[in-house]
């Protein structure tokens, strides 16, 4: 079966339903287009009462909502505690701040009231609706021996959709930081048993790959002394008990904002800007991480991956329907090889380098070459083929493995294209998914 690219990449990106309830036109209109700017969004919109509550009782599944406070069926709030009663997330977006009645509205569970005073206003829910949507896959370690306070950490967590995981000392959250290896961040009380806080994040600063986990330090004294101490050895931020809820959720979208900033500006030197998958300088890097570990370095397979009659593409559509291919296929390698290392070696040629057991790893190869054969590629809607050379044999250099992969590759060009070579003395091994 023939499918396009577009219909390929839609199947990457999931839509989340947002509802958004609203009497005012202009509103409705300026909090759809913000929230459907972002291509994971799309908004279901009301404008009364009646209208939200045949949205909420059709079984889709929001999200969050956007709610007015007051409108012309609900002029007391009902739309807020409407939404709550179905169990989604509510950003209560109003035209009058009442001090009073946010602080009311905020300890019933709503995640934020914001007042409509101007553009920035909804630049906020925005950015805050997004902000759960990366949450869902956002795993935060909650640390503290204190059972009451843990469960009341981990209910304002939950409630921001973040994956959720406890510890009641230091030496268990090491543990839990060794079991989930894709732990975020750690919310840490400063005195516990066995190892407390202070000594939990310097023993996490001294592993090399939590150096970019985000830390948050919590302690009931208020001693100055001790914050400094804490953010000298590694905390990224301290928060004094008791706390008010808000507060605490602005230190932690804070920190996770800033953590992810500085990992927009550390691929923008490791991603090729084209295809945006790693570059050949990332790749030599990261071999010397690889090659560290003896498991690792007996286990890995190299792939060298090439886009067949790549000039002919340029030379009959142009330069640009040439990138366009090189995007979209890059785009296909990242479908089948999610959890493998890709890079940008060079023009139409790709690099892959994986763990996975040869078998699965061999079988994804194969059917990634079946989908390539099978897909229509720009608008000029043509189909490719690609040639690819493997290395599975343990070599002591990533350098090593590429230069026999690319020989490999280089066979296969040579031997016909699309096909895939496996070893040496040009033996074509057939792959079928």
């Amino acid at each position: 079966m023939l499918i396009t690219i577009k219909e390929q990449l839609s199947r990457e990106v999931h839509m989340y339903k947002v509802l958004v309830v609203e009497d005012s036109v202009t509103v409705r209109k300026i909090v759809n287009k913000l929230i459907e700017e972002n291509p994971h969004f799309t908004c279901d919109l009301c404008e009364d009462l009646a209208e939200a509550k045949g949205a909420l009782e059709s079984g889709t599944e929001y999200l969050a909502a956007i709610v007015d406070l007051n409108l012309p069926d609900a002029p007391r709030g009902e739309s807020v505690e409407l939404a709550l009663s179905h169990n989604v997330p509510t950003i209560v977006l109003t035209g009058n701040f009442d001090e009073f009645t946010r602080a009311q509205l905020l300890d019933q569970g709503v995640l934020d009231y914001i007042t409509k005073e101007s553009r920035y206003s909804y630049l906020q829910v925005s950015k805050l609706v997004d902000r759960l949507r990366k949450n869902l896959n956002t795993k935060v370690l909650v640390v503290e021996d204190s059972m009451t306070s843990r469960n009341h950490i981990c209910s304002l967590l939950r409630k921001f959709k973040f994956q959720v995981h406890e510890a009641s000392d230091g030496l268990e959250a090491l543990d839990e930081l060794d079991n989930h290896r894709d732990i975020k961040m750690v919310i840490a009380d400063h005195r516990m048993p066995n190892m407390d806080g202070y000594e939990l994040v310097k023993a996490i600063r001294h592993e090399k790959r939590m150096q970019d986990l985000v830390f948050i330090g919590l302690s009931a004294t208020g001693d100055s002394v001790l914050t400094s101490k804490f953010i000298k050895s590694g905390a990224n931020d301290f928060l004094s008990k008791p706390f008010y809820h808000e507060e605490f959720y602005c230190r932690i979208m804070q920190n996770l904002e800033s953590q992810e900033m500085i990992q927009t500006i550390r691929d923008s030197a490791n991603l090729d800007p084209l295809t945006k998958v790693y570059n050949r300088r990332f790749l030599y890097e990261k071999a010397e991480e690889l090659f560290e570990n003896k498991g690792t370095r007996t286990n890995l397979i190299v792939s060298m991956i090439d886009a067949d009659n790549f000039k002919g593409v340029n030379d009959t559509y142009g330069h640009k329907t040439g990138d366009v291919l090189l995007q979209e296929f890059a785009a296909l390698l990242k479908d089948y090889f999610p959890d493998d290392l890709i890079v940008r070696y060079g023009g139409e040629e790709f690099t892959v380098v994986s763990v996975r057991p040869p078998k699965v790893y061999l079988s994804a190869l194969a059917t990634f070459m079946d989908t390539v054969r099978t897909t229509k590629f720009t608008h000029h809607k043509f189909n490719v083929t690609c040639s690819i050379g493997v290395c599975a044999e343990a070599h002591d250099s990533l350098e090593s493995q590429l230069e026999v992969a690319d020989a490999r590759l280089y066979e296969a060009k040579h031997a016909g294209k699309d096909q895939i070579i496996l070893r040496d003395r040009k033996q074509k091994v057939s792959l079928q998914a």
